[in-house]
């Protein structure tokens, strides 16, 4: 029985079971494509399990087939900025704003100042992945500690598609070997949970009837630990991947982000170079 449970007609669900706060994506009907609102409700959900003191582990799940299809790019009200509360902590806010400036506060708020700020979040995280985990949706598995994923779970980062040269968050030369970095960026291909176990991307593969259990026995086990020293952990080992030069990176990569941006606005009709949702499916390998 659960501690906590939310209305289940919003679009991020949160729900305490003893020491483990479960927070779900829940926009099954889109692939669990993150709009503006799923983006500041995580935000919400991330900042109540860190405010619980009764909470030791955080698990970041999606409802139905697919952990998360990336950002939204095109279902209805993707980016409806009016219909919820937003907070522009990093920069100014966006809506409102024309062509790169709201384009570059925008994403610095919600995808790199986001997942930076849950990559510090002093609790172990555990992204349980099932189905697609496509472009942004590798981002919110990145800053989790640990991957667990279905059998029938797959990655990609089709973006290059678009010129981009990956998502935002750039983790990429950081989470796989550089040259396994590139084929999967310059490709688009899908990689399987198979291989990414394999370049120690994910921590563990199971069945996907196995994987409920197989992640709240590890959540349970990990909250046995003493708060402190899980949070203290945490912070050493992203102090060593920052040393390896992950903050850094992601800072520079961000600026070639918004250079594709700008040039997609200027030779095509749009920042994403006229790529939607269904060309961007189909570059991802298919259904």
């Amino acid at each position: 029985m659960a501690d906590d449970a939310g209305d289940t007609n919003e679009v991020v669900l949160y729900e305490r079971r003893g020491p483990v706060a479960v927070v779900t994506m829940n926009r099954p009907e889109f692939r669990n494509a993150q709009n503006s609102k799923m983006t500041y409700a995580l935000d919400a959900a991330f900042y109540r399990a860190v405010d619980d003191d009764e909470v030791k582990v955080i698990v970041l799940e999606g409802t139905g087939k697919h952990f998360s299809a990336g950002h939204d790019i095109g279902s209805p009200e993707r980016d409806a900025h009016k219909t919820f509360e937003r907070k522009a902590s990093l920069w100014w806010d966006h809506a409102g704003k024309d062509g790169e400036e709201s384009r570059f506060a925008r994403e610095s708020e919600v995808y790199v100042g986001m997942c930076r700020r849950w990559r510090e979040i002093p609790k172990p995280m555990i992204a349980k992945v099932q189905g697609a985990c496509i472009a942004g949706g590798l981002m919110l598995a990145w800053v989790c500690d640990l991957i667990v994923a279905s059998d029938d779970a797959f990655f990609a980062d089709p973006v290059v598609r678009m010129g981009i040269p990956g998502v935002e968050y750039f983790a990429h030369p950081w989470v796989l070997p550089p040259r396994i970095a590139k084929e999967f960026l310059y490709t688009g291909d899908r990689m399987s949970a198979q291989r990414a176990y394999e370049l120690s991307m994910v921590n563990r593969i199971v069945a996907r009837d196995d994987l409920d259990g197989e992640v709240a026995a590890l959540a349970e086990k990990i909250a046995a630990m003493p708060r402190l020293g899980l949070a203290l952990t945490k912070k050493a080992v992203n102090q060593a991947e920052d040393l390896q030069g992950l903050h850094a990176g992601v800072d520079s990569v961000f600026g070639l982000h918004h250079l594709a941006h700008a040039h997609n606005a200027e030779t095509s009709r749009d920042s994403l170079a006229g790529m939607d949702p269904k060309s961007m499916k189909a570059a991802s390998g298919g259904s």
